[in-house]
C-alpha cells in the first residue's frame, strides 16, 4: 500500500544551478520534507505549525546561478533548523512556506504561546494540557 502526498512545491539542492544532487526538498499542506542520500537515505520533516521563523540568503555565487538558501527555524526537537540550500527562486519558496505555516496554524488553532510550550512525550499536545501527566 502506498500513500500519495500532493506536494505544493518540490526541488533539489542544486550545483552550478543544476538539480544534480541526492538532496530533495518538498512542501505539503502541513509538512516540510527533506530527503538526503542515494544508497542510504535519510528522511526528515517539520510540521508547519511548529515553524517559528523563515529567512533567506543569497551569496554572490548563488545569485550568479539563480539559486539561494531558505532557513526554517522550528520548535521541533529533532530538527530545530532545516536549511533548504541552493534552491531555485528562494524568495518565492519562503513566501509559499510562510503562507502554508499561517494556514496550518489557523486550521490547528495554534497561537504563538502554544508553540513555545513543551511537549516532552511528542504526542502533539502541550504537557500543561495533557491528561497523561
Amino acid at each position: 500500500m502506498s500513500i500519495h502526498i500532493d506536494y505544493l512545491w518540490q526541488d533539489r539542492k542544486r550545483h552550478l544551478g543544476l538539480p544534480i544532487s541526492f538532496t530533495r526538498y518538498s512542501l505539503s499542506e502541513d509538512r516540510l520534507f527533506t530527503s538526503v542520500g542515494f544508497l542510504n537515505i535519510r528522511d526528515d520533516e517539520i510540521l508547519l505549525y511548529r515553524v517559528r521563523d523563515i529567512d533567506t540568503s543569497r551569496t554572490l555565487w548563488q545569485r550568479i546561478f539563480g539559486v539561494g538558501t531558505v532557513r526554517v527555524i522550528s520548535s521541533d526537537k529533532t530538527m530545530p533548523t532545516l536549511v533548504l540550500k541552493n534552491i531555485k527562486d528562494p524568495i518565492f519558496v519562503k513566501e509559499l512556506i510562510h503562507q502554508q505555516v499561517e494556514e496550518t496554524k489557523i486550521k490547528r488553532r495554534v497561537r504563538f504561546g502554544e508553540v513555545m510550550t513543551t511537549d516532552a512525550d511528542g504526542d502533539g499536545v502541550p504537557d500543561d494540557m495533557d491528561d497523561d501527566n
